[in-house]
């Protein structure tokens, strides 16, 4: 059984993309480790890397070859600052010369070593492999990994389970489906952020738990604060206006801030009407997903076309429904939150490669309900009963993104997922948690199914959908 903490769902990135984007990166600091690891990192010369499937397809768009070559460079997509990213791969396009690891300069010319290879292979549809070579051109090691969804990577020929529970003290409530989770908390008399937090515990300690924790919502929050304050118009070539921005300016009312915590504070002294609160949470989302899209720092959750949801849902929370509310509320959430990511993971897939859009709007609105459904009292029937509300609306979306790019229709779906998510809370808790007629394993069985159903060109490949409706006629799309 896979032991997956909540940091593995929750983690902070670049954007635009978790498996385009932040696999990619991953995976090449862990080939720069097994170069190291093989003492084979001081004859390096050259390195060449082959892109497959859908990382191919719309790689481009996702910024994968850029994020390689950051990842080989030993950049950490946790604290790189953003706007240092451009200038750096100009550089190396334009010199022909790279850093490998931060440590030696080697030959490497963007256009020529990076290869966008159509074929799928058959593991997984985000495939990727990596060949470094001497002086006199010999190969040196090759090595394949797979980008299977939420920044997850895996080796080829390696069971997808690496997180950050492996290799640690076995969880004292293992947990591969959701009525597991419901039967922990039946016997313990506890919530499910109860029996998560006991789970993370085996990891670290419960101080560095929350200030983990409330660290992801800092993130979480600056990326609403920037999305709300930056104009312009989105990278990539699509010409799409940054809305979150225009959205706030039309509906804020008067306020006095200097930052993104102050803002947060001074946003739960603002009423908002039924007719508004939607409008309020759709700026919300959409502001994440307007910072994702241009390379930004975003908290990957459970992906990065999908990060806009949680923290809207938070932000919604705080804000409009409970104004009192502390960082007991804000842990408890991503908490719940987390684990619920963990099963659609195990039992499913979050990675719109291989199920739709569905494994990741569908999965990150689910999460949201759930969460909020604890938040607002819900029973830990009750929050799963949300989870199962908001999937069973998801089902069978499919991943289209127009121009390979992560910003039409990604960035409104995430607002959509938003509005799901609060309103399936709000039937959960209003239903008979006693009585539910599909349970969230059976949901969660049938997105999988669903997925395996569904026609390569909805997954990612921006091969159909609205991806080939809508004419793109620009060099970098």
């Amino acid at each position: 059984m896979e032991q997956i903490s909540v940091f593995d769902i929750l983690k902070v990135g670049i954007g635009p993309s978790s498996s385009h984007t932040l696999g990619p990166w991953r995976a090449a600091g862990r080939f720069l480790s097994t170069l190291r690891e093989k003492e084979l990192f001081e004859k390096v010369d050259r390195v060449s890397v082959t892109l497959y499937g859908s990382l191919s397809l719309t790689g481009r768009g996702h910024y994968t070859d850029l994020a390689v070559i950051l990842g080989l460079c030993g950049a950490d997509p946790e604290v790189i600052p953003p706007e240092d990213i451009r200038p750096m791969v100009s550089y190396i396009e334009q010199s022909g010369c790279m850093t490998l690891g931060g440590e030696r300069d080697i030959t490497f010319c963007p256009l020529q070593d990076i290869v966008f290879e159509k074929t799928f292979l058959p593991f997984h549809s985000n495939g990727i492999t990596f060949v470094a070579s001497d002086k006199d051109g010999k190969e040196l090691d090759s090595e394949t990994y797979y980008s299977i969804g939420g920044g997850f990577v895996v080796q080829e020929g390696e069971m997808p389970h690496v997180g950050e529970g492996v290799d640690v003290k076995k969880f004292p409530y293992p947990i591969q489906k959701a009525d597991e989770l419901l039967s922990y908390t039946k016997r313990e008399k506890c919530s499910i952020a109860d029996v998560v937090l006991e789970n993370e515990k085996t990891i670290r300690s419960v101080p560095e738990i929350r200030e983990k924790l409330l660290g992801i919502w800092d993130v979480m929050l600056q990326s609403i604060y920037t999305g709300c304050h930056t104009l312009g118009e989105l990278p990539g070539g699509l010409r799409v206006k940054r809305r979150a921005a225009y959205v706030y300016g039309r509906i804020k009312p008067y306020l006095i801030y200097n930052d993104h915590r102050e803002w947060a504070r001074e946003l739960r002294h603002v009423q908002a009407d039924a007719k508004n609160v939607f409008t309020w949470v759709s700026t919300f989302a959409i502001a994440v997903n307007e910072v994702n899209a241009s390379l930004g720092r975003i908290v990957t959750a459970p992906t990065n076309g999908s990060s806009g949801v949680i923290p809207a849902v938070l932000l919604y929370y705080l804000s409009f429904v409970n104004p009192k509310a502390t960082d007991d509320h804000i842990i408890e959430y991503l908490l719940v939150c987390g684990e619920i990511g963990s099963i659609f993971k195990k039992e499913a897939t979050i990675s719109a490669a291989q199920g739709g859009c569905q494994a990741e709007i569908g999965v990150s609105s689910a999460m949201a309900a759930a969460g909020l459904c604890h938040l607002m009292g819900g029973l830990p029937q009750q929050c799963l009963a949300a989870a199962e509300i908001t999937m069973e609306h998801h089902l069978g979306l499919t991943c289209d993104p127009v121009g390979g790019l992560v910003q039409v229709p990604c960035i409104e779906r995430n607002s959509m997922g938003a509005i799901k998510a609060i309103t399936a809370a709000g039937w959960a808790l209003n239903n008979d948690p006693s009585v539910p007629v599909v349970s969230l394993d059976s949901v969660i069985k049938t997105m999988w199914e669903t997925a395996l159903d569904m026609n390569t060109k909805y997954k990612e490949t921006a091969l159909g959908g609205l991806a080939a409706q809508v004419p793109v006629n620009h060099p970098d799309c």
